[in-house]
């Protein structure tokens, strides 16, 4: 295996960020897993993703091939594919995109460095990189820890079909979560503004953010947990999460908005239902729970 040899220099640095900076498209998560899995060394040794680098020392990252360092490859992922479209079920823990600017007008840049979805996708089908159809199709996106359904298009013009869609609110959402706690109400509507208050790094409810409105149902019920089916009815960042914390119920393994430890966040983009922009047909499609969310949620139920 290759390896990127790298010597620090500079004031003391924790090995994580400084990967995160020097590395190729790395974001904080992927780059403590490369120090865990000793695919990143400081000066020949095995080290903690927080070690602190010192002048001189010597960081040697091994040189990752996308294609092999995912459990599956692009093909393993699709759903359900048509002339105009294909659906896919993004594992969790995956990003979407690259952090690093730049990947929608190279994306051959994408299979350097950290595997993400955009990678997947370019290697099982580069043809989207073609024909006027940006960001290789996407027309929405999953925050990295949650899994699920997402639609990929197949031209430009069913590609702003989509997205016009989503803005228009023409797309019938459906998430599956497991929150901590269970809520008073088997159903509810959660309509508080979000947005990013001055001084706040992360967003939140606001009263001067923008609308945002989700809607849930208690289809089962554990140990205080629970599991929902949630239906947000706008499409603001981390919605789903900021409302369920907002009411007290937080996602379970949502580390940024209060819930509690597990193996991996509960949050599972279930289906969509939607009209199909070449046909006109009314089109559902869905994503089945993944084994892990299944058996991370058995164990909490108990």
């Amino acid at each position: 295996m290759k390896k990127t040899k790298l010597v620090y220099s500079g004031i003391p640095c924790r090995l994580d960020v400084f990967l995160t900076e020097k590395g190729e498209n790395y974001s904080r998560s992927f780059a403590r897993k490369l120090a865990e899995d000793g695919l990143a060394t400081v000066n020949g040794a095995k080290k903690k993703p927080g070690f602190v680098l010192n002048d001189g020392d010597v960081v040697e990252v091994a040189s990752l091939d996308p294609a092999k360092t995912l459990s599956a490859g692009f093909e393993d992922i699709i759903l359900f594919e048509d002339k105009s479209l294909i659906a896919v079920k993004k594992p969790a823990g995956l990003a979407v995109h690259p952090n690093a600017p730049g990947w929608e007008t190279n994306p051959a840049a994408t299979l350097i460095g950290e595997p993400t979805l955009v990678s997947m996708i370019f290697s099982g089908r580069p043809e989207l990189a073609k024909g006027g159809i940006e960001r290789l199709g996407l027309v929405h996106r999953l925050d990295r820890d949650t899994s699920g359904l997402m639609l990929l298009a197949k031209t430009a013009e069913v590609q702003e079909a989509l997205k016009e869609g989503f803005r228009e609110r023409l797309m019938e959402k459906t998430y599956i979560g497991a929150v901590a706690g269970i809520p008073e109400k088997r159903r509810g509507l959660i309509d508080a503004p979000i947005g990013r208050a001055s001084g706040f790094k992360k967003i939140k409810v606001w009263e001067y953010g923008r609308e945002a409105v989700t809607e849930y149902r208690v289809k089962e019920t554990g140990k205080n947990c629970a599991l929902l089916h949630i239906h947000p009815m706008t499409g603001r960042t981390n919605q789903i999460r900021i409302h369920l914390e907002y009411i007290g119920h937080p996602i379970i393994g949502d580390k940024l908005y209060g819930g509690p430890d597990a193996a991996r966040m509960l949050l599972h983009s279930f289906s969509l239902v939607f009209s199909h922009p070449s046909t006109g047909k009314e089109t559902r499609l869905e994503a089945p729970l993944p084994e892990d969310f299944k058996r991370v949620w058995k164990a909490l139920k108990k």
